[in-house]
Order: structure tokens, then C-alpha cells, then sequence
């Protein structure tokens, strides 16, 4: 709280009555003035019975240095809480189209994209370039995240949404973004910098923000035909510009607002998302990635959910698996491990593997097709594909992933699957 300076100190002066008298006053005049309708109005109206101020609690981020705590507002009962809502409700459809370039949303996306990208231009010298931007939530300024807003709209081409003016929206943005309150160890405090995480329209704000600062980077990568992605404060770039080159570039991307620090790492490693990614010696290898502060649990099988649930865990775990892995040998450690984790978990062996060929049934057909196309040139390199020693990748029909395969791996699907396939042998009728 003291490094950003972000929160002022209001003692022991509790500013929950101001803020939900303010909030409906604020409201009934837009109303009032047939800027929102009756149902918005009805919608956004604050019970006074009802609010509460948030609380602020911290979540250490026990993989990073000197274990930062990240500041979290709850504030489910906020005055402002609806506003929030809606206001989200109304913008992020208009960022998620404006950034569609840019962002990415999970690990499947991004080994697509990079699998995409590497076809053409990855070499043994293709650097990976990871960011994080410091504090983003709490750096941003306040009047420089609602023009974010209002370039977002205007960039839309609307002057309404909703049937709400652009001003109105703006205005009602501006209300919330400075009317952040919360309590902490008997004193209250005001956010007068940056959006409380925790607040839906928060992130919004946060995406756009970072849009803007983040174009001369996308217009850099398009030139140098480099790959970048962002996802919220961690932006990707793969490149085949010099690493010394790269390092000078950050420096000057630092300088590009004086609000956003970005700290970085460059190599031919890199670890973003869940996926951990290497070039090497020009071919792509990925993986299953997990933080050094990862436990492995899971849902207890002792729990009282659903039955549903429970099947579902290790079943979204190996599907992962399958589409992270480039190797087949990468595939089983990673098969392996989600196992050996939920049987700590009191998962029984026999409900485990009964969800694992759940997952073989699944992408059978997908996998038979990989396994019937071992014949054709590859569409890279055009030498046979897994027989004859030749190229060994191949990709996934379903999914588009790539794997590198050998013949003992080719064997070792067939019969997985073998196993895991229901007899449709006819039973002779003499």
C-alpha cells in the first residue's frame, strides 16, 4: 500500500452513508434527466440496508522474489458493485473485438498461434521475449483509465450503447473509479489511484488501458514479422530479432508510459500461461507448465459435489495434456503426474483410469487420422512422416497441435486405444 501510494487514509470516518446517498443521488439525476430509463435506474439504485463497504485482503504471490502480496477488494455489496457490472457488461464486448489481434485468452490459443507463426519463421535463433507489467491495477490513473474508456468507444465508431450516450457512460465510469472504499484493520481508506481489483469493470479498464500502450509494441512485431500476444499485464512476443537488440527495445517500451514498468526475461525458454514453450535448436517443444508455488490438489474425492464434477477433473487435466504436449514421451510424464496428484487427492486408481479412457474415447477418430496420415510428405519438410526415418511431426486433425512422434510412440497410441475401444466383433452366427 505505501510503494504505490495508491490508498488514502480516512481514519476512523466511515464514508459508506456518503457513498450510497451520492450513488443514488448521481443516479436518480440521470434518470431524472432521461439519460438512463426506468429499469436502469431501478437496476443500479443502491439499498441502503443492503451495502456494505468492501474489504481489502492481499494474496501472496509466493513464485515471485520477496513474496508480493497482491491487494484484492471484496466488495460483493458495494454501492458501486451494480454500476460496475453493467458498465463491464456494456464495454468488454467492444474490447474483446478491438483486441482480438492481440489478446489471447488461455494456453490453447497461444500454442496455436505459435505453432502457426513457427511454420513460417522459427529458427535455432528465434528468441522468446515474456512481460509483466508492475502493479498494473493499482499504477493506472484514474482520468487516464477513463480516456482509455472513451478512445475505446470512439474507436468503435459509436456514440451510444445500449441506448446510453457516450458521455453518460463516461461519466458513470468516472463515478466508479473514484469512488473506491474499503476498510482495513479498524481504519478506512480511499483508492486514489488506479481500479479495486476485484471490481469487474476494473479489468476492463486495465485491457484497454494497456491496448493503447501497448500499440507501438504490435506495430514493432507486425514490421520484424514477430508474434505477439498479451494477456491482461503479461504480454508474449516471439522474435527473430538479435536478444541484444531485443533487450534495447524493452528498455524504450519502458519509457512509453511513465505509469506502466514492465519487467522482463528473454530466451529460448519461456513460461506464460500454463505452457512452457522452448525453440530447440529450431524445433518447437512444448509442455504442461505449473508455477513453483503449485501444489497438487485438487477437489478431495471425499467431498460432497456432485459426481460430475469429480469425473470432470481428471478428465479437462489430460485433455491438457494431450494438447500441451509436443511429445509423446512429454504426454505420459505429464499423464502420470496428474495421476500420481489425484490419488493424494483419495481419487481411486479405477475411477481415475476409467476417465482417462474417457478422454482415449474422446479422441480416438482424431488420433486413428494422425496415425493413418504416417504415410503422407510432411507439409513442411516433405520427407515421409514417421516411417522411413523420416520427419516425425505431425498434427493433431482436431485440435491443429503438433506432435513430434516416433515409431514406438505411433505403437504405443495404437495400442492405447486398442485397449481402450469397445469390441464391435460380430459373433458368428455358425
Amino acid at each position: 500500500m505505501i510503494k504505490t501510494e495508491a490508498y488514502q487514509d480516512l481514519g476512523a470516518i466511515n464514508p459508506l452513508e456518503s457513498l450510497v446517498e451520492r450513488t443514488n443521488k448521481f443516479l436518480y439525476g440521470l434518470w431524472y434527466n432521461k439519460h438512463i430509463t426506468q429499469k436502469q435506474y431501478e437496476k443500479l439504485k443502491v439499498n441502503q440496508e443492503e451495502a456494505e463497504l468492501a474489504h481489502l485482503y492481499f494474496l501472496p504471490k509466493a513464485h515471485k522474489p520477496g513474496t508480493p502480496l497482491r491487494p484484492i477488494m471484496s466488495g460483493l455489496k458495494s454501492p458501486t458493485i451494480a454500476i460496475s457490472k453493467w458498465l463491464d457488461s456494456l464495454l468488454r464486448p467492444l474490447f474483446d473485438r478491438l483486441a482480438s489481434e492481440t489478446a489471447v485468452l488461455n494456453g490453447v490459443q497461444l500454442i496455436k498461434q505459435v505453432e502457426k507463426w513457427s511454420d513460417k519463421y522459427l529458427t535455432p535463433a528465434t528468441s522468446f521475449i515474456t512481460m509483466d507489467v508492475t502493479d498494473l491495477y493499482t499504477m493506472i490513473p484514474q482520468e487516464g483509465g477513463v480516456t482509455a474508456i472513451k478512445r475505446l468507444i470512439e474507436t468503435s465508431g459509436l456514440k451510444q450503447i445500449d441506448g446510453v450516450k457516450k458521455e453518460i457512460i463516461l461519466a458513470l465510469t468516472r463515478f466508479v473509479i473514484t469512488n473506491n472504499y474499503f476498510y482495513l484493520d479498524g481504519s478506512y481508506y480511499k483508492q486514489i489511484k488506479g481500479g479495486a481489483m476485484g471490481s469487474p469493470l476494473t479489468l476492463t479498464i486495465a485491457n484497454t488501458y494497456m491496448y493503447f500502450v501497448e500499440r507501438p509494441i504490435f506495430k514493432w512485431a507486425q514490421r520484424t514479422c514477430s508474434l505477439y500476444y498479451r494477456y491482461i499485464d503479461d504480454l508474449f512476443i516471439m522474435s527473430n530479432v538479435h536478444a541484444d537488440i531485443l533487450k534495447g527495445l524493452v528498455k524504450f517500451w519502458n519509457r512509453l508510459d511513465n505509469n506502466i514498468v514492465f519487467s522482463e526475461f528473454i530466451g529460448h525458454t519461456a513460461e506464460y500461461l500454463d505452457v512452457k514453450l522452448e525453440n530447440r535448436g529450431g524445433k518447437l517443444v512444448s509442455e504442461v507448465y505449473y508455477k513453483p508455488s503449485y501444489e497438487p490438489y485438487f477437489l478431495p474425492f471425499t467431498s460432497i459435489h456432485a459426481q460430475h464434477i469429480k469425473k470432470n477433473i481428471p478428465y479437462v487435466a489430460l485433455v491438457r495434456a494431450i494438447r500441451y504436449s509436443s511429445s509423446y514421451d512429454t504426454f505420459k510424464r505429464e499423464e502420470t503426474h496428474i495421476c500420481m496428484s489425484l490419488l493424494l487427492n483419495k481419487y481411486p486408481l479405477q475411477f481415475v483410469l476409467e476417465q482417462f479412457e474417457r478422454v482415449l474415447q474422446t479422441f480416438q477418430c482424431a488420433v486413428e487420422r494422425w496415425i493413418q496420415q504416417n504415410a503422407l510428405p510432411c507439409p513442411k519438410c516433405g520427407s515421409p512422416i514417421v516411417k522411413n526415418g523420416g520427419c516425425d511431426r505431425m498434427r493433431c486433425t482436431q485440435c491443429l497441435h503438433q506432435f513430434y512422434w516416433s515409431e514406438a510412440a505411433v505403437n504405443g497410441w495404437r495400442k492405447r486405444f486398442k485397449r481402450s475401444r469397445p469390441s464391435t466383433a460380430k459373433t458368428d452366427s455358425k
